[in-house]
């Protein structure tokens, strides 16, 4: 054995000393600090925490497919541009359960309070967790000056479980170019 490597192999042992003795006093400090008694509430509290999880996604899972509820939103996509106006409109039905007789009305009316133009769309229902756009939904206003600004009037009227419903929205646009808009009713239960 040469000189190098009795070197290395005395450091060796006096590096594995070293960290023995740092993972004895370690332990020493562990077992001051740590009790079985501190371990078995620790391992409650982390079951209870679980618990509380799944609790709340259970919940929710019964809020959202168990019970019924009604809740009805509309998306609205205003654009202009040189030829006119654009609205673009999308029906859903968030809630569980069918709604029927469905009246929607988009209104577009100028800063005078005048209506400048009307869309109306009807139908007999529309199933739960579903939608509902089209052509026949979309509004088109040509001729009307894109330098002005405008209001967009929804309107809605549906019979749900709970009896006949309405919701009205109102939206002023003219300062953009295209603008989103996302109205939703309230939550409804049983």
């Amino acid at each position: 054995m040469g000189l190098l490597e009795r070197l290395s192999s005395e450091d060796e042992e006096a590096d594995s000393q070293i960290a023995h003795e740092v993972l004895e006093r370690l332990e020493e400090e562990a077992r001051r600090h740590i009790s079985p008694t501190r371990v078995i509430f620790a391992s409650v509290a982390v079951i209870l925490l679980l618990a509380a999880t799944l609790f709340v996604a259970a919940t929710l899972f019964v809020l959202t497919w168990v019970v019924p509820y009604d809740r009805v939103s509309v998306d609205v996509v205003y654009r202009q541009g040189g030829p006119g106006h654009i609205v673009l409109v999308e029906l859903d039905n968030d809630g569980s359960r069918t709604i029927e007789d469905i009246d929607l009305q988009v209104r577009f009316i100028d800063s005078d309070g005048i209506e400048v133009s009307r869309s109306s769309f009807l139908r007999d229902n529309l199933p739960a967790h579903s939608s509902v756009s089209g052509d026949d939904m979309e509004l088109l206003i040509d001729g009307a000056s894109v330098w002005e600004n405008y209001t967009i009037e929804v309107l809605l009227y549906y019979d749900s479980y709970s009896g006949q419903r309405s919701e009205r929205w109102t939206h002023d646009v003219g300062e953009w170019t295209m603008e989103i808009f996302a109205d939703k009713s309230q939550y409804r239960f049983l």
